[in-house]
């Protein structure tokens, strides 16, 4: 039965593929008409995330779209143009979400750039940020892998912040760690720029394949070490850096195959090999549905849970 209902997934998505007015065509997403780089990412989306640390510089380049203006402004902080399209920004030096804004010289095309300043990790009292409990985390990187550091700071989630779009369809407060489900603030959470990218990408690719959805659902995204070694995760889990996320779809896709074989194609295509990563596949349980893990670690990784 299993392997007939996969088979009829793919023949509709197959068929839906084939139809005007198909999901992706209904699908918008809400990208302007040129690109914002940044840290050695790129985006296009109508709302994009910046982390950085107070007083952190961040290069800013407009890239591709219409001849033309381009400007950008900010609410705070430094903003200096230093080119046609290229702009220095100095975050504040007080942690907290702030605005930039890119104008392109069409009519109502804009990108919003959320920058998150964080608050530096020295701020970390035995574990406890404010009373939230971080943990610890391990002394020394995995085989000397610069991406298992310790993170330089956590971005503040505040009943002010937490609806802050981090890209078009996906917002801070789903990155949260699912162990605290208080109404407590502030709480602290980390993700990698990458991240929300690659799940827009993934998220795109879904409708691409016939399914009309317009999120998925982050089951887990970041952990901290606390959280991460009391449910036994392995030690140097990516979910701690803020670079993993559990994901799935809803009823239309109730095998995680189908997700999982969906990404897998999408990263096959060399203009996403930037968002390659892990990807493990896992079964539903009585605690959770079918999902699929993604990080976005840079070298591929595959595994069933």
């Amino acid at each position: 039965m299993r392997i007939l209902r996969v088979l009829l997934l793919l023949c509709f998505a197959i068929v839906a593929l084939a139809l005007p007015g198909r999901a992706s065509d209904r699908f918008d997403p809400k990208t302007a008409g040129f690109s914002i780089t940044f840290h050695g990412e790129s985006s296009a989306y109508r709302d994009t995330a910046v982390v950085v640390m107070p007083r952190g510089v961040t290069i800013f380049n407009a890239v591709g779209g219409p001849q033309g203006d381009y400007s950008a402004v900010t609410e705070a902080g430094t903003m200096v143009q230093q080119g046609v399209r290229q702009w220095r920004w100095t975050a504040p030096d007080r942690p907290g979400t702030y605005l930039v804004t890119f104008d392109g010289p069409a009519k109502h095309d804009a990108i919003a750039v959320h920058a998150f300043v964080m608050v530096p990790a020295t701020e970390v009292k035995n574990g406890l940020l404010n009373g939230y409990r971080i943990g610890e985390y391990p002394a020394a990187p995995l085989k000397g892998n610069p991406i298992y550091l310790p993170p330089p700071g956590f971005i503040e989630v505040t009943k002010d912040n937490e609806d802050t779009k981090v890209s078009p369809h996906f917002t801070l407060k789903q990155f949260l760690c699912k162990e605290d489900t208080t109404k407590y603030f502030p709480k602290y959470v980390l993700f990698k720029e990458r991240l929300p990218l690659k799940l827009e990408a993934v998220l795109e690719r879904v409708n691409a394949m016939g399914f009309a959805v317009d999120k998925l659902h982050v089951m887990s995204a970041f952990r901290t070490p606390y959280y991460n070694k009391a449910i036994g995760d392995v030690k140097y889990s990516m979910h701690q850096w803020g670079s993993a996320a559990d994901i799935y779809i809803d009823s239309l896709v109730p095998d995680s195959k189908t997700l999982y074989g969906a990404i897998e194609q999408m990263l096959s295509h060399a203009g996403f090999a930037h968002l390659q990563g892990g990807m493990g596949i896992y079964p539903a349980t009585s605690a959770h549905p079918p999902f699929v893990h993604v990080d976005v670690r840079g070298t591929a990784a595959r595994w069933k849970g």
